[in-house]
C-alpha cells in the first residue's frame, strides 16, 4: 500500500511499540483505509517468534491493539473530518484475543480491523490476523477517548 498510513497522518511523532512511526525498535505497523474497513500487511521476522517458526503471542497482541486503535482513528475521521486529538486520542479499555491457529513467522500477516459500535468516546472493534488467508487469531476490543488534562 502506497502513500502514508493512518499513523504516519494522524499522529507521527507516537513512539508506540506497535504502531509509532517514531519508535525505530518498535513494529511500526502501518495501517489503511478501505471503506469501513481498516488494513494492514506486516512481515514478522524471526527475532518475533516465540518457538521455531511460530509468532510470539504478544506480538500478537500488540498487532491487533494497535491496528484496533488505528480503525478508531479513522471511524473519528470519517465521522467529524478530523482525525483525533493525540492529547485525548482513543485508548485501549478492553482486549479479548481469541488465538485459533500458530501464526507463522516468515509470512506476510494480514489484519482487518473495524468499528462495530460507537457511542460518545467509547468504541468497540473486531479485528482479525491472518497468514496465508487462515485466521489465525480474533480480537474484540473497547478503546475510550482519553479526557484532556486538567490545565491543557
Amino acid at each position: 500500500m502506497d502513500g502514508l498510513s493512518i499513523q504516519e497522518t494522524w499522529n507521527p511523532e507516537s513512539i508506540c511499540f506497535g504502531c509509532g512511526s517514531a519508535n525505530p525498535q518498535g513494529l511500526r505497523i502501518r495501517s489503511f483505509a478501505d471503506g469501513d474497513d481498516v488494513l494492514c500487511t506486516w512481515q514478522p521476522e524471526g527475532h518475533h517468534g516465540a518457538v521455531v517458526d511460530v509468532l510470539n503471542g504478544g506480538i500478537v497482541s500488540t498487532l491487533l491493539d494497535c491496528h484496533s486503535g488505528a480503525a478508531v482513528a479513522w471511524a473519528i475521521k470519517k465521522a467529524t473530518s478530523d482525525w483525533p486529538d493525540p492529547a485525548t486520542s482513543p485508548v485501549t479499555a478492553r482486549l479479548s484475543i481469541e488465538f485459533l491457529r500458530p501464526t507463522p513467522v516468515g509470512k506476510p500477516l494480514q489484519l482487518v480491523a473495524r468499528v462495530v459500535e460507537s457511542q460518545d468516546d467509547r468504541f468497540t472493534i473486531e479485528a482479525r490476523l491472518e497468514s496465508e488467508g487462515r485466521v489465525c487469531a480474533t480480537s474484540n476490543a473497547v478503546f475510550v477517548r482519553l479526557r484532556p488534562r486538567p490545565g491543557s
